[in-house]
């Protein structure tokens, strides 16, 4: 039997969320000075504030886009052009402003280290034994691939989804219809890791998208029990109630699923 494809969400996953998004903050400044001018703690001001209020929904109206590819392009020409008017900077033209933009995310993402503890030893040791391992994120693949060169496990991993790579938004059963399509890979041959049982509830919805199980390595079986999905079951690697919470489409947790689980955590 061939062994799964695994799919690894990034944040809460691979990398630890508010260590990430500190380390980036940090980082502003040491990456926009020499391109810009200015001082580091003025950009580190100007970023933390620009992320605020594009994070306010009151701002959603500067980011609408048809697409993900829309949105993203939208955030960073607003992320940078807003920093530089907080500096008072000339913004650059658009395109330039655009590929600065990128250009900080691959220098920024590839200096952070917020690995969750043992994420990538556990990368290495499925990697080593033939997993075919790729993420399932609702970020951009540019900032994935900066993030795993920074971890030295890029090599690992086949493609990198990023919600750009399949155009879509990781908020409903299309995002892994389309990424399942993308990957040639059917979805009882594939396992998913995530931080979020949210994806449980698209699956009652499409059945399209049933993959042969879901890990979630920060919930206990007493929480997903409580999610609608009878009769799914539910099950647990260990002992005791901290050890992962697993979820398979077919009632019983597989070889390869329970492999996995005990390789994440150990």
């Amino acid at each position: 039997m061939s062994l799964l494809n695994i799919f690894l969400d990034d944040g809460g996953v691979i990398t630890d969320k508010q260590r990430r998004a500190a380390e980036f903050e940090r980082l502003v400044g040491d990456c926009f000075v020499p391109l810009l001018g200015g001082m580091e703690a003025a950009w580190i001001r100007a970023h933390r504030a620009v992320v605020d209020r594009l994070a306010d929904p009151l701002s959603m109206s500067l980011l609408t886009a048809a697409d993900f590819v829309g949105f993203y392009r939208a955030y960073q020409l607003h992320w940078v052009s807003g920093m530089c008017a907080l500096l008072d900077l000339p913004a650059p033209p658009e395109e330039e402003c655009l590929d600065l933009a990128y250009r900080a995310l691959g220098w920024i993402t590839r200096r952070i280290q917020a690995a969750l503890p043992g994420a990538v030893e556990a990368i290495r040791r499925l990697h080593r034994q033939g997993y075919a391992l790729h993420t399932a994120s609702g970020s951009c693949s540019l900032e994935l691939a900066g993030s795993l060169e920074g971890l030295a496990v890029r090599q690992c991993f086949g493609r990198l989804y990023g919600a750009d790579l399949v155009n879509t938004f990781k908020a409903g059963p299309e995002y892994y219809t389309r990424l399942f399509a993308d990957a040639g890979v059917q979805p009882e041959g594939a396992l998913v890791v995530d931080d979020s049982a949210e994806a449980l509830d698209w699956r009652i919805t499409s059945r399209e998208i049933v993959p042969a199980g879901w890990i979630f390595p920060h919930f206990l079986p007493s929480q997903l029990k409580s999610l609608p999905l009878s009769p799914v079951a539910f099950s647990h690697i260990s002992d005791n109630e901290t050890g992962p919470a697993l979820c398979d489409r077919t009632g019983t947790i597989s070889r390869e699923a329970a492999r996995f689980a005990s390789h994440l955590l150990a």
